[in-house]
C-alpha cells in the first residue's frame, strides 16, 4: 500500500484527476488546490494543463464519490480564485451544469457552499450573462430539488452582486413557471427570489411577470413586499475583479469615492430599471395613419381624438428609437398655436410619454419642443400648466441641466409674469433632480438670474428666486455661493438660508473637490510681497547717495510711533519711502539739486501705491484719507527740508482723494436711483401686461356676449315663425272641426216605424199614399246615413253627440204625438183593422226599439270620433 501511495503521488495532477481510485482523485484534488494557492501569478505553468483540458473539471465537479466531489469543487474554487479570467472563460462551459446538478443538490452542506462559491467566482472574474444562461435551463429540470436549488443560487447571486451586474430580465420572465410548479419547495424558493429582486427593482419588476400570476399569489407577494418596503436600499456586497482593480488604482479617497458611486448606483436602478426591463415597442408602426391629417383639421375634436389615439399607442415603458421628426413638429404646432386648451393638454401628455419612452433618444428633439412648451406656460388654468410642467420635466430627464439651462435663463426674462413664474418653478425642479452639479459659469448665470428675481413685485416670484438660490447653495455649498449673496440684505439671506436647510437634492456635493479655494490666498500674499518689494525698491536710490549711515537712525525713531499707533504700521511702509529721499537734501544742501531727480523718480510710485492700495483694503474709503494725511503731517516736522514738492504732491493727493470720494458717492446715488427706476419700470411693465391681458379678456367676453345675443335673436325669430305656423294649423283644425260637426248631425227618425202598415195577402199596401211616404222617408234616411259615413274622419265632441241625440229624441216624440193624434187616416186605418181583425205588431209600434237604435248609432259615432281624434293627435276638450 505504501508503494502504491508513492506511485500515486508521483503521477501528474491531470492523471490523478482521471484515476479510477476515488482516494487518488481526492488526494489529487487536494494537491491541486495547494499548488494553485502557491503559484506566483496567473501565468504560472501549473494552470496550463487545466486551462487546456476543461474536461478535467467536469469530472472533478461531478465525481461519483461525495468526499472526492467536495474536494474537487474546492480545487475548482482555488483554480478560479488564482487562475484569473482565462481560467474562468475556459472552464465555465463544462462546469456550470455539473455544479447545478451535482454540487448544489448535494447532501453535504460544505459541498453546496463550495458549489455556490464557484458560481459567484465565475461572475466575479467575468460577465454574469453566460452563467445565467447556463443556469436558466435547470429551471425546466424534471427533479423539483434541482429547480429549488437553482432558484436559491440565483437568489444568492442577486443578493451579492445586485441587478446592475446581473441582468434580471431573463430571470423575471422565468418566474411564472416556478410559481406554477406543483412542488411547494419550488414555489417557496421562487417567492424568496422575487423578494430579493423586489429589494433592487421595487414595483418596476411587476411589468414582466405580475399579470401571469394567480390572484392569491399576487396577494401573498404583496404582503411580502410590504415588509420589504420599510428596509433601506440594498448595496452590492461583492465586487467584481474589474471593480476591485478600479478601487485599488484610485489613489485619493479610495473609500469615499466608491461609497458615493454605490449610493448613486443604488438610486439609479430604482428609476431606470423599469425602462431597462421593458421591451422596446415600435410606436411608429402602431400610430394612426391619419394622424398628421387630423392634426391640421379645422375641428378641434378631430385634433383631440387623433392625439388621444397616439397617446394610447405611445404610453408604454420603452419606445423603439425611430424618426419622430414629423410627430414632434405636429405636437409643437399644437402646443404653440392651438386655441383649444384640451388639445394643448393632450399634446403635452404625448410629449411626456415620448420623452419617457425614448429617454436619451429624445435629446435630439429638445430644441424643437422645449421653446413652444415654455412659451405656452402663460396659460393660467392649472390642469394645462401641470401637463406642460410634466412634459418639461420629462424633456429634462432625457437631456440634462446643461442642455436646458440656456432656454430656462432666456424665459426667466419673459415679459409675461406667468411664464416667468412657471419657468422659475421648472428651474427649481431641475436643480432638485439633476445628478450633475452645474459648472462655475452655469452657477454664476443661475445665481445672477435668481438674484434679479428677488426684486420682483410679485411675492411668489421673489420666494421662488430665494428657493432657487437656496437649492443651488445646497448643491454647490455655502462657500461657493458666498460671493453671490454679499450684496443681499439680511432678510433675504435668512430666507435663502431657510430654503437651503430644507432643500433635497440628488446632485453630488462638490465642495470637497472644489476645496482648493485656499490657493486663492497666495495672491493676497503676493500683493503684500509686492508692497514689501516696492518698499525695498525705494531705498535703492539711497544706496546711490553718498550718505548711507544717517538714515538708519531716523528709521529706529520712526519704528516707535508705528508700534504705538497700532493700525499705522501698514501705512508706515509707503511713508518711509517718502521720508528717506526727503532727508538726503536736508543733510547736505549742496547735493539738493543732484538728488532732486531721484526724489522725483521715487515719489510717484509711492503715490501710486497709496492710491492703488486703498481699494484693496476695503470699502472704508472715507476713513482712509483722514488717516493718511495725519501720518504725513506727523512726519513733516521730522523733515528739515522745505516743503517744496512734498506739499504740492500732498495737496494733489488730498484733492484726488476728495474727488474720488465725491465720485463714489455720486455713483452710489446714481446706482440707487437706477435700481429704484428699474423697479418702477418693472412694476409698470407688469401692470401694463396685466392691463393688456384684462383688455383682451374683456374684448373676448364682449365678442362672446355678442355671439350669444345673435344666436338668441335667431332662436327667437325661429320660435315666432313656429308659433305662427301652429296658429294657422289650429285655425284650420277649428274650421275642419266645425264642418265635421255640421256633417255629423244625425238624420231624422223614419216615421214609418210608428205607422201602421196595411198590407193585403199579396203584400201590397191598400194605400198608395202611405207607400209614397215610406219610400220618401227611406230615401231621406239613406242620405243621412251616407253623409254620416262620409264624415267619419272628421273630429267631433260629446256636445255634438248630445245635440244629435236630443234631435233624434225630439223627432221620435213628435212622431209619437202625430201617431197619437186622431186623424182621418188613423180613424180609417183603425176601422180597417177592426174590420179585418188584424192586430199591429208590438215591436214596430213601441218606442223602445227606436231608443235602442238611436243609442247604437250614437255609440258608433262616438267610437269613430275617438278614432279620428287619436289619429289627428287632438285631445278631448273639457
Amino acid at each position: 500500500m505504501a508503494d502504491q501511495e508513492e506511485d500515486f503521488s508521483s503521477l501528474p495532477l491531470p492523471d490523478r484527476f482521471a484515476h479510477k481510485n476515488w482516494k487518488v482523485r481526492k488526494q489529487g484534488y487536494e494537491d491541486a488546490a495547494k499548488a494553485f494557492e502557491t503559484t506566483p501569478d496567473e501565468s504560472d505553468p501549473t494552470f496550463r494543463p487545466f486551462i487546456l483540458d476543461s474536461g478535467l473539471w467536469k469530472g472533478a465537479v461531478a465525481d461519483s464519490n461525495v468526499a472526492a466531489q467536495q474536494e474537487g469543487i474546492n480545487a475548482l474554487c482555488a483554480f478560479l480564485k488564482f487562475g484569473g479570467a482565462q481560467a474562468c472563460t475556459r472552464s465555465r462551459n463544462a462546469t456550470i451544469s455539473p455544479i447545478v446538478e451535482k454540487g448544489l443538490s448535494s447532501t453535504r452542506a460544505a459541498t453546496k457552499q463550495s458549489a455556490l462559491e464557484a458560481l459567484l467566482l465565475y461572475i466575479e472574474l467575468d460577465k454574469s450573462d453566460p452563467i445565467i444562461e447556463d443556469l436558466l435551463p435547470s429551471l425546466a429540470n424534471k427533479q423539483p430539488k434541482i429547480i429549488a436549488t437553482t432558484l436559491a443560487a440565483l437568489t444568492a447571486i442577486f443578493h451579492s452582486y445586485g441587478v446592475k451586474i446581473v441582468d434580471p430580465k431573463p430571470v423575471l420572465k422565468s418566474l411564472p413557471k416556478a410559481f406554477g410548479h406543483a412542488d411547494k419547495n419550488v414555489r417557496a424558493e421562487a417567492s424568496n427570489l422575487a423578494a430579493e429582486l423586489f429589494r433592487w427593482l421595487r414595483d418596476s419588476m411587476k411589468t414582466l411577470f405580475w399579470n401571469e400570476l394567480k390572484p392569491v399569489q399576487q396577494q401573498d407577494l404583496e404582503k411580502l413586499f410590504d415588509s420589504i418596503k420599510q428596509e433601506p436600499a440594498p448595496k452590492q456586497e461583492r465586487l467584481q475583479r474589474s471593480q476591485q482593480a478600479a478601487i485599488t488604482s484610485s489613489t485619493s479617497g479610495p473609500y469615499e469615492a466608491p461609497e458615493g458611486e454605490e449610493e448613486q448606483d443604488g438610486e439609479q436602478p430604482a428609476e431606470m430599471e423599469a425602462f431597462d426591463l421593458a421591451e422596446p415597442i415600435d410606436v411608429l408602426d402602431k400610430a394612426p395613419k391619419d394622424l398628421h391629417d387630423n392634426l391640421v383639421s379645422s375641428k378641434w375634436k378631430d385634433r383631440k381624438e387623433a392625439l388621444d389615439a397616439f397617446y394610447a399607442v405611445a404610453n408604454v415603458d420603452r419606445i423603439k428609437d425611430g424618426s419622430f421628426d414629423e410627430i414632434i413638429q405636429g405636437l409643437a404646432k399644437c402646443i404653440a398655436k392651438d386655441a383649444n386648451i384640451a388639445v394643448v393638454t393632450v399634446a403635452a401628455n404625448c410629449v411626456d410619454v415620448l420623452a419617457k419612452g425614448l429617454r436619451k433618444g429624445f435629446a435630439k428633439y429638445r430644441g424643437r419642443i422645449m421653446g413652444p412648451i415654455m412659451e405656452r406656460l402663460k396659460e393660467k388654468k392649472q390642469t394645462v400648466a401641470d401637463a406642460l410642467g410634466q412634459a418639461l420635466d420629462s424633456v429634462f430627464g432625457s437631456t440634462g441641466l446643461t442642455d436646458c439651462l440656456e432656454d430656462i435663463l432666456e424665459f426667466l426674462k419673459h415679459k409675461n409674469p406667468q411664464v416667468k413664474l412657471e419657468t422659475l418653478k421648472f428651474l427649481i425642479r431641475c436643480l432638485k433632480t439633476t445628478r450633475e452639479a452645474p459648472s462655475k459659469p452655469e452657477t454664476k448665470s443661475i445665481a445672477d438670474a435668481a438674484t434679479k428675481l428677488l426684486t420682483e413685485s410679485s411675492e411668489v416670484t421673489r420666494s421662488g428666486g430665494a428657493e432657487a438660490l437656496g437649492t443651488l447653495m445646497k448643491i454647490m455649498g455655502e462657500r461657493a455661493m458666498g460671493p453671490y449673496l454679499e450684496s443681499l440684505d439680511d432678510i433675504r439671506k435668512a430666507k435663502i438660508k431657510e430654503y437651503f436647510e430644507t432643500a433635497q437634492v440628488k446632485a453630488k456635493d462638490k465642495p470637497k473637490p472644489i476645496a482648493p479655494p485656499p490657493k486663492t490666498a497666495p495672491p493676497l500674499q503676493k500683493r503684500t510681497v509686492k508692497k514689501g518689494t516696492a518698499a525695498a525698491k525705494k531705498p535703492a536710490p539711497r544706496e546711490s547717495t553718498p550718505q548711507d549711515e544717517p538714515p538708519p537712525k531716523p528709521t529706529t525713531s520712526r519704528s516707535v510711533p508705528s508700534k504705538l499707533g497700532g493700525p499705522k504700521p501698514v501705512l508706515a511702509t509707503p511713508g518711509t519711502g517718502l521720508k528717506m529721499p526727503k532727508k538726503l537734501p536736508g543733510v547736505g544742501g549742496a547735493a539738493a539739486p543732484n538728488v532732486a531727480s531721484p526724489r522725483r523718480n521715487v515719489t510717484p510710485p509711492t503715490l501710486e501705491d497709496d492710491i492703488v492700495s486703498l481699494p484693496k483694503l476695503g470699502r472704508g474709503l472715507a476713513g482712509r484719507p483722514l488717516a493718511k494725511p495725519t501720518s504725513i503731517s506727523s512726519e513733516t516736522p521730522l523733515t528739515t527740508a522745505p516743503p517744496g514738492m512734498a506739499s504740492a504732491e500732498r495737496a494733489e493727493l488730498e484733492e484726488l482723494r476728495a474727488d474720488k470720494d465725491r465720485l463714489q458717492r455720486t455713483a452710489e446715488d446714481l446706482r440707487s436711483e437706477r435700481s429704484r427706476l428699474t423697479s418702477q419700470i418693472h412694476e409698470l411693465q407688469h401692470q401694463n401686461a396685466q392691463l393688456i391681458e384684462d383688455h383682451t379678456r374683456n374684448v373676448l367676453s364682449i365678442k362672446a356676449k355678442e355671439t350669444q345675443l345673435v344666436r338668441a335673436r335667431s332662436d327667437a325669430e325661429a320660435a315666432e315663425e313656429t308659433v305662427y305656423k301652429q296658429q294657422r294649423e289650429i285655425d284650420r283644425l277649428k274650421r275642419e272641426l266645425s264642418r265635421t260637426m255640421r256633417a255629423n248631425s244625425p238624420a231624422p227618425q223614419d216615421p214609418r216605424d210608428h205607422i201602421y202598415r196595411d198590407t193585403n195577402i199579396n203584400g201590397n199596401s191598400h194605400h198608395p199614399g202611405i207607400d209614397r211616404l215610406n219610400s220618401s222617408m227611406s230615401e231621406s234616411r239613406d242620405v243621412g246615413y251616407q253623409r254620416a259615413r262620409s264624415y267619419r274622419s272628421s273630429p267631433s265632441d260629446e256636445k255634438e253627440n248630445s245635440v244629435g241625440l236630443d234631435a233624434v229624441q225630439k223627432k221620435t216624440i213628435d212622431t209619437e204625438n202625430t201617431t197619437a193624434a186622431p186623424t182621418p187616416m188613423s180613424r180609417e186605418m183603425s176601422g180597417f183593422r177592426s174590420r179585418e181583425g188584424v192586430t199591429e205588431v208590438a215591436a214596430t209600434v213601441q218606442p223602445v226599439e227606436s231608443w235602442k237604435r238611436a243609442a247604437e248609432v250614437t255609440s258608433q259615432l262616438k267610437a269613430r270620433i275617438e278614432q279620428m281624434k287619436a289619429k289627428q293627435g287632438l285631445s278631448r276638450p273639457h
